[in-house]
């Protein structure tokens, strides 16, 4: 009795000298929980237990032993979310959940976190100061596949599967992948070089392989063949790794949503089953040291399932520095904003608005406060601005927003409207843009952007500057971008993608440009290095203050050049253009300098002997 007295008596001393403890040192491990690397058991519940700790004693740090962490769906907290360029797939599958957490930092000292069947690793909800660091993310089973051609004829190519990484059936002679819990058919190719891992040039998407017929020879050894294919299609080169892409974009890797001061640093992502991280409505994100490349280790050239890091309506700052990116199956950074359709003027304060881009309904539009720019979206002219009073969901497509002064006159059903509020700076160097499906950085926000010191190995355009509210509804004219110190290497646009007009492409969907009123302002791209092997260089379409400075053009012979446009530089009605001072090396292709819809008396041409203007 004596005993048990005692036990009764030091058992709250000792709880109460552990909770001191936490709060003094704020390290929290997830051993404490129960917790062991390599266990293979299911880390789901553990870490969400851990992670209600370190909520209650802000400024902790979440320690991680070294070594590898298994989390499945089972015990996985579930949850609606609609994310921006993914398909509403819900409930997600979330792993990890921060909801609510301030202060926060979760160091993985080095450990894997296996992913297992379709789900989201990382989910950052209204979160402040939160740091992610020293871990990687990968799948066992990806979601998407590959194989390499080990005979290729005219009728017919055998591709070698890794059955144990890859597992597969035939199914109504299809190819199909199966993993945990899933399965899904082949529907495009992408083609990898074997020896440098780039794509190959002038191939790009292949979706012809949606008709293919699939016949197992070997356990591992696939025949495809396409009787309907066009008598020009040939089947791709014995020793051609091939991307087999399946499967569809319904869970981001990282997904940050409404936070603020977020920092990724030392992070690996070999896999993820949508976008890689995507930032959505957050404010102030930190990228260093951050990869979404293929995990060599287990001999794949893929990593991500679409685009690396994926911006939507975010605000301050986006610092980017010493990243890089592979293997992806589409871009690395995109940075946009997203416009909506008026469909009706239901009063002068209140109007119904769309989502026209499936991927976009069910977000939420705006919130009080904000500053809304209608556009006409013929011109592209922002013609007025608001503020916003009031969001109101009617459905995933349909809301209405009450604005807190009239509608301004002219604005009618029909005109799109942009969300200016939510539109950040963004600072992206020393990053690696390697080959991936399409194209490299996609810049669509007024905010001051400096993109320096990167080296660019795209296929498609290095850099793509658009904007447009008449197909991916992706907003945001710029207004002040500096491209300066990159170098971009023979890959770039070597193969034909959407908008890869030339090595960096400014193309925003302007049905009917006016010079008057450009699109985009203040864009120069000095002091670069392009090493190129075909003749477009440079594509502007409606900028106000374009400058193409003191960059050296080297001429590359790697490839063979096969780009329908073949000039170097391409204008369409944009106004105050310089080109002066590059350097050439060698017979580069691109002499001439074409423009349309604008003046000869536009464009400045000097200490330029090389660029001819033709009209």
């Amino acid at each position: 009795m004596k005993t048990l007295l005692s036990l009764k008596s030091i058992l709250p001393l000792a709880l109460l000298f552990c909770a001191t403890s936490i709060s003094a040192n704020k390290i929290i491990s997830v051993a404490d929980f129960g917790l062991k690397p390599d266990s293979r058991i299911n880390a789901v519940p553990f870490v969400q237990k851990a992670i209600d700790a370190c909520k209650k004693n802000p400024g902790s740090t979440l320690v991680f032993p070294k070594g590898r962490y298994d989390f499945w769906a089972q015990h996985a907290i579930e949850k609606e979310y609609h994310e921006t360029n993914t398909y509403d797939v819900n409930p997600k599958i979330l792993a990890v959940l921060l909801d609510e957490v301030n202060d926060l930092t979760i160091d993985g000292n080095g450990s894997e976190f296996i992913m297992h069947g379709r789900m989201q690793p990382f989910t950052l909800d209204y979160c402040q100061n939160v740091t992610l660091k020293n871990f990687t993310v990968d799948w066992d089973i990806p979601l998407t596949a590959q194989g390499t051609v080990v005979e290729s004829t005219p009728d017919f190519m055998e591709i070698e599967i890794d059955a144990c990484q890859y597992p597969y059936i035939i199914e109504n002679k299809r190819l199909t992948f199966v993993g945990e819990g899933w399965k899904s058919s082949v529907w495009s190719i992408m083609q990898f070089d074997p020896k440098t891992h780039f794509v190959l040039p002038n191939t790009g998407d292949n979706l012809g392989w949606r008709g293919y017929d699939a016949m197992e020879v070997s356990r591992g050894r696939v025949r495809l063949s396409d009787p309907k294919r066009e008598a020009n299609k040939f089947y791709p080169a014995a020793g051609t790794i091939l991307v087999l892409r399946h499967s569809t974009r319904d869970h981001a890797g990282i997904f940050i949503f409404h936070s603020t001061n977020t920092k990724m640093e030392n992070l690996k992502l070999f896999h993820t089953c949508g976008l890689g991280i995507l930032s959505q409505y957050s404010k102030d994100i930190s990228f260093n040291d951050v990869h979404i490349i293929p995990n060599t280790s287990k001999g794949r050239v893929l990593s991500g399932h679409d685009d690396g890091f994926h911006f939507m309506g975010c605000s301050g700052l986006l610092k980017i520095e010493n990243c890089s990116w592979a293997g992806l199956m589409d871009d690395p950074i995109n940075i946009h904003g997203t416009c909506s359709r008026i469909m009706e003027v239901l009063s002068p304060t209140r109007i119904k608005c769309k989502f026209m881009q499936d991927m976009s309904e069910g977000m939420e539009w705006g919130r009080p406060d904000e500053t809304i720019g209608f556009i006409e979206h013929n011109t592209m002219r922002t013609v007025a601005t608001g503020k916003m009073n009031k969001f109101e969901a009617l459905n995933k497509a349909e809301f209405i927003i009450e604005l807190s002064a009239p509608l301004p006159a002219g604005v009618e059903a029909g005109y799109v409207i942009e969300n200016l509020t939510c539109t950040p700076d963004a600072e992206i160097r020393n990053c690696r843009f390697g080959s991936c499906r399409a194209r490299g950085l996609l810049i669509s926000t007024p905010g001051k952007v400096i993109v320096e010191n990167n080296i660019f190995e795209s296929s498609g355009s290095a850099i793509l500057i658009a904007g447009d509210a008449n197909a991916w509804y992706e907003s945001g004219a710029v207004k002040d971008v500096l491209i300066r110190n990159n170098v971009f290497r023979y890959p770039c646009n070597s193969s034909l993608y959407q908008f890869c007009e030339a090595v960096i492409s400014i193309d925003p969907e302007i049905p009917t440009p006016e010079q008057k009123y450009p699109y985009h302002r203040n864009i120069r791209i000095v002091d670069n290095t392009f090493h190129l092997f075909d003749y477009p260089i440079l594509f502007a379409r409606s900028v106000d203050g374009l400058t193409f400075s003191n960059n050296t053009l080297i001429r590359d012979t790697t490839y063979q050049p096969y780009h329908y446009r073949k000039e170097g530089i391409t204008l369409e009605a944009c106004k105050s253009v310089i080109i002066s001072n590059n350097k050439i090396e060698g017979d580069v292709l691109g002499r001439t300098v074409k423009f349309e819809n604008m003046k000869s008396s536009d464009i400045k041409i000097s200490k330029n002997p090389f660029f001819q203007k033709i009209k």
